[in-house]
């Protein structure tokens, strides 16, 4: 009997990890989980899966997951507590970069952000792109997903949306801002995972369809619940005290103003002109995903 590859996926109780298992598993894939909690992961697919518990930056753990692994899918979690975003994501990275050289595991796809080549700091977006060349120079064929802005970034702020009719940003109200659904990121990846015929290392940078300002999304968000919605751009200077009242480190409020002043500076348009457009238009996600998350929050 012809032995089925197996595709080991990190992060799978994460919104884009979550989406991938069950896009692999729906096309007969035999999955592996690396988890640090194995009982937040949903009881279907606990059934379905390999499980192995513990941190992807553990080597043990990795030895665990790796042997026999045909692919690997590699998002690194956030940790707001680490000395430094590029040193969490190098951390990640060099761990797992030898593990799959020890186990000879031959494609990796991670989740990076777009944006490569550029030159200027960009806090946790430079860090992304070191922990690419870290899992590029491992010896399998690597492919980075290259993501702009995450639609999902918006359920954050379902409170001032839903009681102050505004959402806020830092980048200019009438620039477009370059935006991804977590769902089609985990839909490229059930792609390249279940296909591996691509070899070498490459960005692959993929944008939703739209080319929206922040103006434009809240009349959108707006029409789609019904109610008044506008932007409200927020000061850099204001952002950073928002990230320190909330427990952030000088370190952490450097990574993310960092990463936001690049993406307000045009990090993201040398892609735009080449990404891959996904599926899911920034209406469309409102529809399906802020507006019943909106329904239920006003509902509680």
């Amino acid at each position: 009997m012809e032995e089925i590859p197996m595709i080991v996926v990190t992060t799978p109780t994460g919104r884009i990890g979550r989406a991938l298992v069950r896009l692999l598993l729906d096309r007969g894939e035999e999955v592996r989980v690396v988890v640090r909690d194995a009982s937040r992961l949903d009881g279907e697919v606990r059934e379905r899966v390999a499980v192995v518990e513990g941190a992807h930056d553990d080597p043990a753990v990795l030895d665990r997951a790796l042997p026999g692994a045909d692919a690997l899918f590699w998002l690194v979690p956030p940790n707001p507590a680490a000395p430094s975003a590029e040193a969490h994501y190098v951390g990640f990275a060099r761990a797992g970069a030898a593990a799959v050289a020890r186990h000879g595991v031959g494609h990796v796809v991670g989740v990076s952000s777009a944006g490569h080549g550029w030159t200027k700091p960009a806090g946790v977006l430079t860090a992304a792109f070191a922990m690419d060349a870290e899992l590029a120079a491992s010896g399998a064929a690597y492919r980075a997903l290259s993501m702009p802005f995450y639609m999902e970034n918006l359920l954050g702020q379902l409170d001032a949306i839903t009681e102050q009719g505004a959402f806020y940003l830092t980048c200019a109200a009438d620039q477009p801002l370059a935006t991804i659904a977590t769902r089609d990121i985990a839909g490229a990846a059930a792609g390249l995972l279940a296909d591996r015929s691509w070899t070498g290392q490459e960005n692959l940078p993929l944008f939703g369809p739209d080319r929206l300002t922040p103006d434009a999304m809240a009349e959108v968000i707006g029409e789609e619940l019904g109610r008044p919605v506008a932007y409200r751009r927020m000061g850099m200077d204001d952002f950073a005290s928002l990230l320190r009242s909330r427990g952030a480190g000088e370190q952490a409020v450097k990574d993310m103003t960092e990463m936001f002043a690049a993406q307000d500076d045009g990090m993201y348009e040398t892609d735009w002109k080449t990404a891959t457009l996904a599926p899911t238009d920034f209406r469309t996600w409102c529809g399906q995903v802020l507006r019943p998350a909106a329904d239920d929050r006003s509902a509680s």
